[in-house]
């Protein structure tokens, strides 16, 4: 999917939306750990990740780049390290001149003030004033896969990120899984109106029904409920 289009249509949805058409459409959930945030609130990005595995020196992001498309996500791996940043103002800077549409760290980052004053959307575990406090030997594979938390990614991957943390999804299926977000999201929309105009949400969902139902059969989930009924809350 081509970069704008792939901006253009998460704009319109969270990244709880396409966690939830994964869990639908039988895909592993693969978020970034709890606690990858945006360096300041309304940052959101969507692309093609980039992946690079930080080793104490910037040259591993800068060749990263050579090979970089627009609209990609620059990935950094530094092991979810929290005694130095691996991200800083001038990788962000190189990042945003080079048409990328954001960072991703597992780890921290600095120069917070001036990544703000960038733009460029940058996801991490947080912040500190030190830099790469070592320098050592590079892996085979530093430019073409990037562990985040318990995942590994790679270029055969697209990256969402909002105010509810980072996930990632495989590229040949993001335009079928953004379907699938697009029509939960529709249909979360019309369960919320219906709420504020005076309709339960158990009414909606015939919760009465399901308790029926479980009372004939206790193996009975409400996740199957839903699903028999149309329902999208829970997935």
């Amino acid at each position: 999917m081509p970069p704008t289009d792939l901006s253009h249509r998460f704009a319109a949805l969270t990244t709880a939306h396409v966690a939830d058409a994964c869990v639908r459409a039988s895909v592993p959930v693969r978020c970034a750990p709890a606690g990858t945030h945006a360096v300041a609130p309304g940052m959101r990005l969507a692309g093609r990740v980039l992946p690079s595995r930080h080793v104490g020196s910037v040259d591993v992001f800068l060749e990263a780049l050579e090979g970089a498309e627009p609209g990609d996500v620059l990935v950094v791996d530094n092991g979810g390290r929290l005694d130095e940043s691996c991200v800083g103002d001038l990788v962000v800077a190189e990042v945003a001149s080079a048409g990328l549409s954001g960072v991703v760290a597992w780890g921290l980052h600095r120069d917070t003030a001036d990544i703000i004053a960038i733009g460029l959307p940058v996801f991490s575990l947080g912040s500190t004033p030190s830099g790469p406090l070592s320098v050592t030997g590079r892996p085979d594979d530093a430019l073409s896969s990037a562990t985040v938390g318990e995942w590994t990614v790679g270029k055969g991957d697209v990256v969402f990120g909002d105010e509810d943390g980072v996930l990632f999804t495989p590229a040949e299926q993001v335009g079928d899984l953004l379907t699938l977000a697009e029509k939960i999201r529709d249909t979360e929309h019309r369960q919320a109106e219906r709420i504020r105009d005076g309709k339960s949400l158990r009414e909606q969902l015939l919760f009465a029904r399901f308790l029926q139902h479980r009372t004939a059969n206790p193996a009975l989930t409400f996740r199957e409920h839903l699903r028999a009924i149309g329902g999208a809350i829970e997935e």
